[in-house]
């Protein structure tokens, strides 16, 4: 910081009588200053110190002048205690009024406009709209200061007794400020700027102290030592920097926290007063002895730059580093004033008043820089560098090296005065620095070296310097302003160039420099012409595509295109230059024309790279063929054919044709040709002696006639080229079905491939009979199956398939797939079988068991379940060629599966009827029928509960329904049961209030409700975990429908006699009396009903009557001939156990309860439950067979029994 004097004058009195000077105002546009010399006040202009008027009014010294920021009035205070307002334009007085003591300062609101005059004793508030003057007393103390803070909500006064009381625009004290042992608060100011979060005070005391306050009242940063009586304090407009004039007759310069930076000027008396001009560096001040000055400051930039890293100082006491790579800055605060900066890499230098303070780059988010090392050094020097190691002093003619712990390790004396220092980098600690002297001479210097090397020596004065970055070029600026530029090798100059100021090389590119001059930037490559633009500021460095340049204070970065540079290589066929220079930055279109230009120059490296860069894919192809070639023959294509290749991927068509031609290749003109549907230049480069590129051209001609919507001339191109595939397809593309019938009636039968696609495309345009006709052509029945088959046309495929047995199989299978895509799954299953695909008949039942499962259709399931047994038994009984043969010596595991699935079905039977019977709201089923199925699944279900059955949902069914009709016992089961279990949140209350209100009832269940065992007549209870009796273990035989107990008794054959024998025996009714014959028979099974009229004397029921129960097991009923002979046939059952292969007998001894057995599940029913879901269902329970079916089943059944009978 420098500053200099603009104009001084020294005010008299007409005596000739020096005149004090107590206070200064600018008038707030900087033109005017106001002063106020002994009892007049001054106006100046500004400019020039010119003395523009004197204003008389005051009887006595001017001791306060304030203005108003709206400049229309400024007013004077004095010792003769009256307060004059002046019109600014008319420079003559507007109002005045007194106080009782003088008058110690004065204050306009800068929002408002209102003035604050402060007495010895009191203060009060003038505004421009209230004449009156309203004074506000001070007691026991006396006002010296005042100032409004930014806002003009409050007024700071500064008292004798050292108290600042901060007062709003009523007078009403808000804030006092007790400072007990404080001197008189001569003098104050607000800080101006807007950018502080909270107004700041500073306070200048008579104790020689300098302190800040918010306006809170808190202290803001220590206080500060001045060493003499400050008189006043001014902040400049920005609010960065303060300036305190006093009794040390010197006016100091200092930061917004009161840190001292440098005195501005030194004068013979004290300085009462100093004023800041607005908006600019101008201090004016007023002494003691009459001197009235205006300084003028001049802030130099104090910076380094190293590569990307830019230090600059900031607030005259920070340094701020700025990555102008990554846009990121890092603040050092070093609360003195920076006179000097230097950075290198990561080490950064600041020299202090007093010392060099040596920084490190620390590492993290965000980095920061941590002091190293502090070098008491106080001697001021021309430049400083820093290295790794290693701090650098520049004074005139001597250069000195000192280590991070101020020891001085090396000296350099120069022969003139060192204009201009650099350091290039190095090893550490070996770093190299090039020297720029006053008499012309260039030397380098490695710090490890005590003797400087002479580069270049001019005639003229050196005052910027750089070198390229393979150390081999060296650019000079002179004191005449001319670049100049050596190689380092020779010595000699290669070019130079006038109007520089400074010069920096290029980074990334050793061959480009760039210098600015006169307002512009000048680019120079290598030795090409200089590109110039236009720039303001000095450049500091060049890398890549930007400049670092330097205006006043002000670093920015300036975006260079390099275009210039670029083709100024490619013009000269310096391809790899020229991709160095785009590689800086050229925009998408230099980089193509680059990528051309190597192309043609057949320097496919940088054409590939060029081409990459903006994504060409079609070139890139191009370069990769060519390549590709190269690698696999061991040469490239010559070079007219590469460059024509290049010419038609650029649409000059022609001239690749020239080239094509010119090196032998015709053909490739020709294709090139046809590809662009130029047949008739084309033709122009056909050998006439090739068929086979006649063809290929009529070929072309023929798809490009298909394109144009010409297929009738396409397809005769095509069949006079030979390909009669070709159009054939053509035909069929473009739907002409006559030509293709006249096609394939006209084409022989060993043109098989040809006949073939006529019906393929035949059949895609539904003209299935002209391709069944091309089908009988070619003599082949699989091909005409397969054709109806595709078409979906089965009658007529299964005509075929019949006169061709040996094709049948074949067309099952598609037609199965067919039948399901209907929903048509049983006769899909039939389908699947006859193909032979056991395992898709049987995956489709499963699939459909499972889908019935899980959309809870469990009757549905149910069936599905029932036939996969069936077809699980076929299977291992159709594997020994023996339909009725026994399960027992087949696979356990696969017998197994058998009874599961059977098992299964009845499950899902039961439960259907539980599940509706709780999701729907009304049932056709009776409350005692749901009770038994529910108590049927509760006894087969402790292990097995097969997927998609609700255990809670029986249990649920069984306590309402069990409640309801008096198994109580049960219902208490239930209850406990769903008590353990975890269930709906809905059910939570159901399930506790009715196990409370179970336990009200019997603990037993109705005996009504007991099943009865036929056998022993013993009652079992409802839940015994079996569906044997509980007493003789005689098996229960479960209705169908209602799974109630049925009156059937099992009996088995005495040993002596055969199943024929037995049959015979029971189908002859002559001892027994004539009965309506009624036969109830099921697929393996052999049922016959009679009606008997009478069961008096019969043996069998004498016999079992005689039975007692309570055996440990089961023991059977045996029979013999007599008792056979006298069983009613009409009441007696056999039919073939599908587990062991034998027969089963059993009777009804209940004749009043008729039951029917089905003759394909082999289920009992009532009779009135079949005929009752017969009549609804129009098919019979679980087998769901048609009326018709069942009977006819029957029938063949008791034709089978009567054959064997009679054999």
């Amino acid at each position: 910081m420098r500053s200099q004097l603009v104009w001084a004058d020294r005010v008299h009195d007409k005596e000739g009588n020096r005149q004090s000077i107590h206070a200064l105002a600018f008038q707030p546009d900087g033109t005017r200053l106001i002063a106020g010399g002994g009892h007049r006040v001054l106006v100046y202009e500004t400019a020039d110190g010119q003395l523009l008027s004197s204003l008389k009014g005051h009887k006595d010294n001017v001791y306060c002048i304030a203005y108003q920021p709206q400049g229309q009035f400024f007013a004077s205070g004095g010792a003769d205690s009256q307060v004059i307002i002046w019109n600014a334009s008319q420079l003559k007085g507007a109002l005045k009024y007194t106080h009782n003591d003088p008058i110690q300062a004065l204050a306009f609101n800068p929002v408002s406009g209102i003035l604050v005059s402060c007495a010895a004793t009191d203060f009060a508030f003038w505004s421009a709209d209230d004449k009156s003057v309203e004074k506000i007393r001070l007691n026991n103390t006396r006002i010296c200061s005042c100032s409004w803070t930014n806002d003009g909500e409050y007024v700071a006064l500064g008292l004798f007794n050292g108290n600042i009381s901060i007062r709003n625009t009523k007078g009403v004290e808000k804030v006092n400020i007790a400072r007990p042992n404080a001197g008189p608060a001569w003098t104050l100011q607000w800080n101006p700027s807007a950018a502080l979060k909270t107004d700041v005070l500073a306070v200048g005391d008579w104790d020689q102290k300098l302190n800040f306050y918010m306006l809170s009242g808190r202290r803001v940063s220590k206080e500060r030592a001045l060493g003499y009586d400050p008189c006043s304090v001014s902040y400049f407009s920005s609010g960065e920097y303060l300036v305190v004039s006093g009794s040390n007759r010197k006016v100091g310069l200092y930061t917004r926290d009161g840190i001292h930076l440098n005195d501005i000027a030194t004068h013979e008396g004290w300085i009462w007063s100093c004023a800041t001009r607005p908006n600019d560096n101008y201090v004016a001040v007023g002494c003691q002895d009459g001197t009235i000055a205006l300084h003028q400051l001049n802030f130099s930039t104090v910076h380094s730059l190293f590569k990307n890293l830019y230090a600059v100082r900031d607030n005259m006491t920070d340094v701020v580093v700025r990555d102008l790579e990554r846009n990121t800055e890092t603040r050092v605060k070093c609360r003195e004033l920076v006179k000097k900066i230097a950075v290198y890499k990561d080490h950064l230098a600041v020299q202090l008043p007093n010392q060099i303070n040596v920084y490190a780059l620390q590492t993290g988010d965000p980095p920061r820089y941590s002091l190293i090392s502090r070098m008491g050094r106080k001697e001021d020097c021309n430049l400083l560098v820093v290295t790794a190691k290693h701090v650098v002093l520049c004074q005139e003619k001597r250069l000195q090296s000192f280590t991070f712990d101020n020891q001085q390790e090396r000296e350099w004396t120069t022969e003139s005065v060192i204009r201009y220092i650099k350091v290039v980098g190095g090893p550490p600690g070996n770093e190299g620095i090039l020297l720029g002297l006053g008499n012309g001479a260039i030397l380098q210097v490695f710090l490890n070296n005590p003797f400087a090397t002479e580069l270049i020596k001019q005639t003229t004065s050196i005052t910027c310097l750089d070198i390229n970055s393979s150390r081999q070029k060296l650019a000079v600026v002179d004191e005449n302003n001319v670049c100049l530029v050596y190689d380092l090798n020779s010595k000699q100059l290669l070019f130079q160039e006038p109007h520089a100021n400074s010069v920096s090389w290029n980074s990334q590119n050793e061959d480009m420099l760039c210098y600015s001059g006169n307002g512009q930037l000048h680019i120079k490559a290598a030795n090409f012409p200089v590109h110039s633009q236009k720039m303001q500021g000095f450049v500091v460095g060049f890398a890549g595509p930007q400049v670092y340049c330097l205006h006043v204070q002000n670093m920015s970065i300036v975006e260079v295109p390099q275009s210039h540079s670029m083709f100024q290589y490619l013009d000269k066929g310096l391809f790899e230059a020229a991709y160095s220079v785009a590689c800086l930055g050229v925009t998408d279109a230099d980089w193509r024309a680059l990528a051309i230009g190597a192309l043609e120059g057949l320097n496919l490296e940088v054409a590939k790279k060029a081409f990459a860069r903006v994504h060409e894919t079609r070139y890139l192809n191009l370069i990769q063929k060519v390549e590709d070639k190269e690698r696999a023959t061991g040469e490239r294509d010559a070079d007219d054919i590469v460059r024509a290749q290049v010419y038609a991927y650029q649409g000059r068509f022609d001239e690749a044709a020239k080239l094509y031609n010119r090196a032998g290749e015709s053909r490739m003109a020709m294709n090139m040709f046809i590809d662009l549907r130029r047949f008739d230049r084309a033709k122009t480069f056909l050998d006439p002696n090739n068929s086979e590129d006649t063809k290929t051209l009529m070929r072309a001609q023929a798809e490009w006639c298909k394109t144009a919507n010409d297929p009738t001339l396409a397809i005769d191109l095509l069949t006079a080229a030979g390909e009669e595939l070709a159009s054939v397809n053509m035909m069929g593309e473009n739907g002409m079905v006559q030509k293709l019938v006249e096609k394939g009636r006209d084409t022989a039968t060993s043109e098989v491939e040809i006949l073939e696609r006529i019906i393929y495309w035949l059949k895609q345009l539904n003209h299935v009979s002209m391709a069944a006709e091309i089908c009988e052509k070619l003599g082949d029945p699989k091909l005409l199956i397969q054709l109806y088959a595709e078409c979906k046309r089965w009658d007529e495929a299964f005509a075929v398939a019949n006169r061709h047995p040996e094709h049948l199989g074949e067309l099952y299978g598609p037609y199965a797939e067919w039948l399901v895509s209907e929903d048509r799954f049983q006769e899909a299953q039939l389908a699947y079988r006859q193909a032979g695909q056991e395992n898709k008949a049987i995956q489709l039942l499963e699939v459909l068991a499972h889908n019935a499962v899980v959309e809870r259709r469990f009757d549905d399931a149910a069936y599905l379940h029932h036939l996969l047994a069936l077809v699980v038994k076929e299977q291992l009984l159709a594997s020994d060629g023996e339909q009725d043969a026994s399960l027992t010596d087949k696979d356990p595991a696969v017998v197994a599966k058998y009874e599961d699935l059977e098992a299964k079905a009845d499950i899902y039977s039961c439960y259907d009827k539980i599940y509706r019977y709780i999701v729907e709201p009304f049932t056709a089923h009776s409350t005692e029928a749901l009770l038994h199925n529910a108590r049927y699944l509760l006894n087969i279900m402790p292990n097995r509960i097969p997927y998609g059955v609700s255990k809670f949902n029986v249990l649920y069914a069984i306590s309402k329904i069990g409640k309801e009709l008096g198994a109580y016992k049960l219902a208490r089961y239930s209850y406990d049961q769903l008590q353990k279990m975890r269930f709906p949140p809905e059910f939570r209350a159901y399930v506790h209030q009715g196990a409370v209100a179970i336990r009200s009832k019997p603990l037993d269940d109705d005996e009504d409700l007991l099943p009865l065992c036929f056998r022993c007549s013993h009652p079992n209870p409802l839940l015994s975990g079996t569906i044997k009796c509980t007493s003789c273990h005689h098996n229960f035989f479960f209705s169908g429908m209602s799974r109630e107990v049925l009156p059937l008794v099992e009996f088995h054959l005495e040993l002596d006699i055969d199943d024929f024998e037995a049959q015979r025996l029971i189908i002859d009714d002559s001892g027994v009396g004539a009965k309506r014959q009624q036969w109830n028979e099921a697929a393996g099974a052999q049922v016959m009903s009679m009606d008997d009229d009478a069961d008096g004397g019969d043996p069998f029921i004498a016999a079992f009557s005689r039975f007692e129960g309570g055996s440990t097991h089961y023991e059977p009923l045996r029979v013999d001939r007599d008792m056979l002979k006298g069983m009613p046939s009409n009441e007696v059952f056999f039919w073939v156990d599908p587990s062991t292969g034998m027969f089963r007998y059993c009777r009804n001894v209940l004749p009043e309860m008729p039951v029917r057995q089905c003759p394909k599940s082999l289920r009992f029913f009532t009779v009135d439950e079949w005929d009752l879901y017969v009549l609804t269902h129009v098919h019979t329970p679980f087998a769901r067979l048609r009326p018709e079916e069942s009977e006819d089943l029957r029938t063949k059944q008791i034709n089978a029994t009567q054959s064997t009978s009679e054999a």
